[in-house]
């Protein structure tokens, strides 16, 4: 079977298929292009429309082929960790402009999963003290693991449940926690029913981890610190008013790229 034909049979939409069938080859979606008229050995071709079954099924690319790129970092993932996605690139755009290029500075990421958020701030901020925090030891092995992979192993990977076990203040704090709400039809939907669901929804209500993160960052963050989060497509006046109970100042909410308000920050008042 040729290149081209099992792309056609697969089922597909084309980038799925494109992805998939690289990922079975070893070789980029460039090298398709070019060799479409290439045959494929049984093997591969076996291995392709299993793929292309489980990925027809719901299961997310990711998860097939191991691997997601974040903020042009290419990542391993499991179904240990959420799939990092496009819109959590607006909070390390928050993060990076209170993080100074040529200076010291502690930076925590609470509930890091893939350690997506954690190793894009320490690529761009070299000097920066990342710890990355999460409840789950399965989600903290493929954060290690990213962390090794891409050179960046001084991300300090803490097992955490929230606060727990964080020690130390930090300058900036930022985290992706779970915020969909038990129940939400969503869940039922698409790729999110096969990724855990701790990371999706959190124990009570949609914005409890929300709370716990907001209410216990004065106590970690050093004097004028900063604190950002990501929260759900409804969530932004909820959030923001968690900041401004919790003595927030210098309040930002940043959209993300389908113009969805998807990230808060603020900043302590101490002094």
């Amino acid at each position: 079977m040729k290149v081209r034909e099992a792309l056609a049979q697969s089922g597909l939409v084309p980038v799925d298929a494109q992805v998939l069938l690289a990922h079975v080859v070893d070789r980029d979606r460039a090298w398709l292009v070019a060799h479409r008229d290439d045959d494929l050995n049984r093997a591969q071709a076996d291995a392709f429309f299993m793929l292309a079954k489980r990925r027809r099924d719901g299961e997310p690319v990711a998860y097939l082929t191991g691997a997601k790129e974040f903020w042009g970092l290419p990542l391993r993932v499991s179904n240990a960790v959420l799939v990092p996605r496009p819109e959590t690139e607006s909070l390390v755009e928050v993060a990076l402009e209170w993080i100074p290029r040529d200076a010291e500075a502690r930076v925590l990421d609470l509930a890091t999963g893939s350690g997506a958020i954690a190793l894009a701030i320490a690529h761009e901020r070299p000097r920066a003290h990342v710890v990355a925090t999460d409840v789950s030891a399965a989600a903290l092995a493929v954060a290690r693991d990213n962390a090794a992979r891409l050179h960046l192993s001084y991300v300090t990977c803490v097992e955490s449940d929230w606060w727990n076990a964080v020690d130390g203040t930090f300058d900036v704090i930022v985290s992706n926690p779970p915020y969909v709400a038990p129940g939400d039809p969503h869940l039922r939907e698409g790729d999110v029913r096969f990724e855990p669901a701790e990371a999706l929804v959190p124990l009570g209500d949609a914005l409890s981890a929300l709370r716990i993160i907001v209410t216990g960052a004065h106590e970690h963050l050093a004097a004028q610190g900063a604190l950002a989060v990501e929260h759900g497509y409804d969530q932004s006046e909820a959030v923001q008013a968690l900041f401004r109970d919790a003595g927030f100042v210098d309040i930002v909410v940043r959209r993300d790229l389908a113009g969805t308000p998807r990230v808060v920050g603020g900043r302590t008042s101490r002094s």
